[in-house]
């Protein structure tokens, strides 16, 4: 399981809008050379983002792109939900069934159980983290995830798993 170059991108993308703040709109090159991104990709990205209501643009001398919401009312799952997919889904194991036609565990499956927990997990995590929370420096990041993993970990805990808090 892994995140897209373009979920990886897009949400950089969306953190240079934010970080521009209200009303301030930036251009595709301003984007692309802020980011080290290529140009065409970064248009690739924002019409995507902008097709997911997450952006809006302008045109003129003064236009450009900005994000539709403040950054603390964009979740992050929001964001990857417009850009990608999620770690696991239901067809996960249609396409890993092995040699047959349908996996030989897909009645009583214990590693479905591991990545619907996972998905569990992560969904629970993007969906409380906003892009205002990713602005903050690392350092203070590396807090505010813990203290959401630990949180997370208990609710998951109250259901009969263990999760430890990241390091």
């Amino acid at each position: 399981m892994q995140f897209s170059a373009l979920e990886e991108y897009g949400l950089r993308c969306m953190l240079r809008l934010a970080a521009a703040g209200p009303g301030t709109s930036l251009t595709i090159p301003e984007i692309s050379q802020a980011e080290g991104i290529s140009v065409p990709y970064v248009a690739k990205i924002l019409r995507a983002l902008r097709e997911g209501g997450l952006i809006h643009s302008e045109r003129g001398a003064s236009g450009g792109y900005r994000v539709t919401r403040p950054a603390d009312k964009i979740p992050v799952s929001e964001v990857l939900a417009v850009l990608g997919s999620r770690l696991f889904t239901g067809e996960f194991c249609e396409k890993f069934a092995g040699n047959e036609d349908q996996c030989m565990h897909s009645i009583n499956c214990s590693i479905r159980s591991l990545w619907r927990a996972v998905q569990r997990v992560v969904d629970q995590l993007l969906s409380q983290t906003t892009l205002k929370d990713l602005l903050r420096n690392e350092q203070a990041m590396d807090v505010f995830v813990n203290d959401l993993v630990v949180l997370t970990g208990s609710s998951v805990a109250a259901t009969g798993s263990n999760l430890e808090p990241l390091r």
